[in-house]
């Protein structure tokens, strides 16, 4: 028998650090925001709204140069472990109602609903927009979906619909679709490529399209071969279950170059806690924990060390401590600081080996996590110094 065609969705959610903290503060909706860090220091723009992207204003961007582009902008801080929260809720209620889900990132997850034709009365594409809908009415969140027959096209078309558009690419008309595009929307064409085939004569999809993929080996080695076959349609249609961070990670970049070991120590601790509240959330441990710092003369050093698997802030903050005090020689300033974990175990997997007292520990971080969703970040803190 033939195999079925494929119907891969890729949902993506529009400005999504932006859309949950307007759900905290109505007030926001409708203006020019940003997510970011401080704008009288080195803070940058995690994610921007519509309404600034308007002045220009584009996550990445320093967040100073986005306040000179519009002075009047509102810049939040940001919550990453509330973040991380609602993209874990969103998922487990995508699971719902496709039969596999894979998280992308943070803020968009592909779906696979090859075989739910009859299911959803034969009419895939009219059940995105009751996708779109449900994450609106459910979470708040505005999202836009692409559904085609791959990964590729799937997440172009979602690009070229935002915000909140849905768009279906039929089987058979990939190639036709991205045709007059410009060669930029090709996933993998990154700058320097992007400047090197327009200096060849390459503006267009369809430049690319009218091209052998010898050609295109020949120009750009092995990844030429990736884009001719992107150019022309083709995609990934196999999905997994799940997306599995390789690292979570929080840095902090001061307004002023700070000298002080203890303030550090203190940034150190705060960065501990969000990470490893988003580790609880994920279910994970971590074996390695990762400490960086970056002094006033952009030079920037990275130290690591190896441990049992553990989410504790106490044992994760004490491992970044030592690992900042075997470090800092105090000779210069620091401007940035972060701490990394990696080397993932699902924490499923241990519970066997848990001692009660290691199942007492899990009990009391769970509810501290669920004291700060509830009262904010500050209502408690476990084994600070």
């Amino acid at each position: 028998m033939p195999s079925p065609q494929k119907y891969i969705a890729h949902l993506d959610l529009d400005c999504f650090f932006v859309s949950v903290e307007r759900i905290k503060n109505p007030d926001l909706i409708g203006k020019p925001v940003v997510v970011g860090g401080s704008a009288t220091g080195r803070g940058v723009v995690a994610s921007a709204s519509y309404e600034a992207r308007k002045f220009g204003i584009h996550s990445a961007m320093p967040t100073a140069r986005a306040q000179k582009l519009y002075p009047n902008l509102i810049v939040v801080r940001g919550s990453h472990g509330e973040y991380s929260r609602v993209s874990q809720k969103l998922y487990e209620r995508m699971c719902e109602v496709a039969p596999i889900v894979e998280r992308a990132s943070i803020d968009e997850m592909n779906m696979d609903f090859t075989g739910c034709e009859n299911l959803y009365k034969n009419d895939l594409p009219g059940f995105m927009k009751t996708i779109q809908k449900l994450v609106l009415d459910e979470f708040e969140l505005p999202c836009t979906i692409g559904l085609a027959s791959n990964t590729t096209i799937a997440k172009i078309a979602a690009n070229r619909v935002k915000p909140a558009g849905v768009i279906f690419v039929p089987h058979g008309k990939e190639a036709e679709y991205l045709a007059p595009f410009d060669i930029s929307v090709i996933p993998g064409i990154g700058k320097k490529t992007e400047e090197y085939l327009r200096g060849k004569g390459f503006q267009k999809v369809s430049d690319i399209q009218f091209k052998s993929e010898d050609e295109l080996l020949s120009l750009l080695g092995k990844h030429g071969s990736w884009i001719f076959h992107a150019a022309n349609g083709h995609g990934s249609d196999v999905i997994g279950e799940e997306w599995n961070a390789k690292s979570i990670s929080r840095e902090e970049t001061f307004a002023k170059d700070i000298t002080d070991r203890r303030a550090l120590e203190k940034v150190i601790f705060e960065l501990t806690e969000d990470v490893c509240r988003q580790l609880r959330a994920h279910g994970w441990k971590t074996h390695t924990v990762t400490l960086k710092l970056r002094s006033s003369d952009f030079k920037t050093i990275s130290r690591a060390k190896s441990i049992d698997p553990t989410n504790d802030d106490t044992v994760v903050s004490r491992v970044a401590r030592e690992l900042f005090q075997s470090s800092y020689t105090g000779k210069l300033p620091v401007r940035l600081i972060g701490v990394r974990l990696s080397n993932f175990d699902e924490e499923e997997q241990l519970k066997l080996s848990l001692f009660p007292s290691d199942q007492k520990k899990q009990n009391i971080l769970r509810a501290v996590d669920t004291l700060r969703k509830k009262f904010g970040d500050n209502v408690i803190h476990v084994g600070g110094e």
